[in-house]
């Protein structure tokens, strides 16, 4: 029996791992559905998928890339840079691939949990499976469970009438088909998120015709992308304290724009107009046409939704064999898709760029967790809102750590988060075993007062404001609150990792 499992082996899983083992603890495993890392980045191969933020700040603080090609990086260099970090720093022996987490069960009596698994599959999900050597499954026992499933990790298919009735081919951003070529064909997506503006402008030189469904538009920045020369690859190889500032930089732009612009919106709102008008130059500048741009501007307030980095999106919309539809979808039939106005227009492929399921059951947590009294935590969270100390733990699930839960997400580098999340989980789990626990839960007290104060934050941020309503963000659960974001800086969040009173858990020898 491993001492601690680690579903996902996606950086989040990975990171744990290595933080364990820089502890000297080696008695985990890290399972995972897919056959081999990377998580996200492993499904999600889509043309034109990039990074969406800059890549210095794209990797382990620990572990800095000097060998990005780009500004943003493409993402097979993202995934073949999980391969790397989990050869480099010892993690394969500890890899269970192709095996799915069905569901996990605290056992009271015996202070552990019992994980049920079945063989995984190439398009799971990442966080639900283990098994290097492709097991059947069965069920595993381990004294401490990390769930360590991003949350862009199932996707999303829309619930349009008629769906399974189409007679083309249907494809998933984050499950791409590469064997199909959508050359000479009419192409229809559905969606206009972050995976949507980067899979547009491919469609659109690739395809006889492609049709755009838009049900909301997102604010776009300009995007500074360029090929890094190689005399700054070597630099950052030889020096890497130049890229450690690039990536203080880069890092601190961000915070600034999220913590002083989102966070602190009622303090410091003239922060969010100056990214909208920004955002509103650069589409002047790259759609003429003021119908279109009218169709192509938010409702809603910058910062309700993620935004994105595009020069390639507006223009998509210029070309004479692309056109957007913002009439809502009535029903899919046999040959195409028909909106409200009667209007049918053929497709013989129809992707989804859709997003991913995140705040409902079944996805977050990914699995069934059943902890104290039989109760399961994501039906728990459905019915009575997302919570969890420090994003991490509640009190009625021993034993039991969740990355990136509710209240993680900060304007910081998403290895950031990662990294304090890790860091926190890592802390506890030394001192259970430096104390010789077989139990370890946080305190009702500090898990209810971190709660209230995050709700009481969330008052005061972009997210608290009427327009969002009309976003349709994944931020939001279906009570409209925003339990993904966390409204504090990064480098608070990372500090408290670092600094937390262990006395907020209980420890049971």
């Amino acid at each position: 029996m491993p001492e601690i499992v680690i579903v996902g082996a996606g950086f989040s899983g990975m990171c744990v791992g290595i933080q364990l083992l820089r502890r000297g603890i080696r008695d985990f495993v890290i399972l995972d559905a897919a056959e081999s890392v990377g998580g996200v980045w492993r499904h999600n191969t889509y043309p034109g998928v990039a990074v969406d933020i800059p890549s210095s700040t794209y990797c382990y603080s620990f572990e800095p890339n000097p060998g990005w090609s780009r500004a943003f990086a493409p993402g097979e260099e993202v995934r073949a840079y999980a391969e790397r970090c989990a050869t480099k720093y010892g993690l394969r022996p500890h890899l269970r691939l192709n095996t799915r987490v069905e569901k996990a069960v605290f056992d009271a009596d015996a202070h552990l949990w019992r994980i049920s698994t079945a063989r995984g599959t190439s398009g799971g999900t990442s966080g639900v499976s283990g098994g290097a050597s492709g097991e059947e499954g069965g069920e595993l026992e381990a004294r401490f469970l990390v769930c360590a499933v991003g949350p862009l990790d199932q996707p999303k298919d829309p619930d349009i009438p008629g769906l399974a009735d189409f007679a083309g081919k249907v494809v998933h951003t984050a499950r791409w088909d590469h064997g199909h070529d959508v050359r000479g064909e009419r192409v229809a997506v559905v969606g206009t998120g972050a995976s949507g503006l980067q899979v547009i402008p491919e469609l659109a030189e690739r395809a006889a015709h492609l049709d755009v469904y838009q049900r909301t538009p997102i604010w776009v920045f300009p995007k500074v992308d360029f090929a890094i020369p190689p005399a700054v690859r070597r630099l950052f190889r030889v020096f890497p304290p130049a890229q450690r500032l690039v990536r203080l930089v880069t890092t601190a732009v961000s915070e600034v724009v999220m913590v002083l612009g989102i966070v602190h919106y009622s303090k410091a709102p003239f922060l969010v107009r100056g990214a909208e008008l920004l955002c509103r130059a650069h589409l002047r500048r790259q759609v003429p046409d003021p119908a279109l741009r009218r169709r192509l501007t938010p409702r809603y307030g910058f910062g309700c939704k993620r935004p994105s980095f595009s020069n390639r999106y507006f223009p998509a919309f210029t070309r004479k064999d692309v056109e957007l539809v913002t009439e809502p979808i009535a029903r899919v039939t046999a040959s195409g898709i028909v909106t409200r106005d009667g209007v049918e227009r053929p497709a013989d492929t129809l992707v989804l760029a859709t997003g991913f399921k995140i705040l409902e059951p079944g996805a977050t947590p990914p699995f069934p967790v059943v902890g104290l009294d039989g109760v399961e935590l994501g039906g728990h969270w459905d019915r009575e809102r997302y919570h969890a100390y420090e994003g991490l733990s509640v009190p009625f699930v021993p034993n039991f750590w969740m990355m990136n839960g509710p209240y993680t997400v900060t304007g910081a580098s998403w290895f950031s988060i990662i990294e304090a999340g890790t860091t926190h989980i890592v802390r506890v789990l030394a001192e259970a075993r430096r104390r010789g626990a077989r139990r370890v839960a946080v305190r009702r007290g500090p898990h209810d007062a971190f709660t209230a104060d995050m709700r009481r934050r969330m008052r005061g941020t972009i997210l608290a404001q009427p327009s969002c309503a009309r976003s349709n963000s994944y931020y939001f659960d279906k009570r409209g609150e925003a339990p993904y974001i966390r409204p504090q800086s990064g480098l608070h969040v990372q500090r408290r990792a670092r600094t937390f009173d262990l006395d907020d858990y209980e420890f049971t020898r």
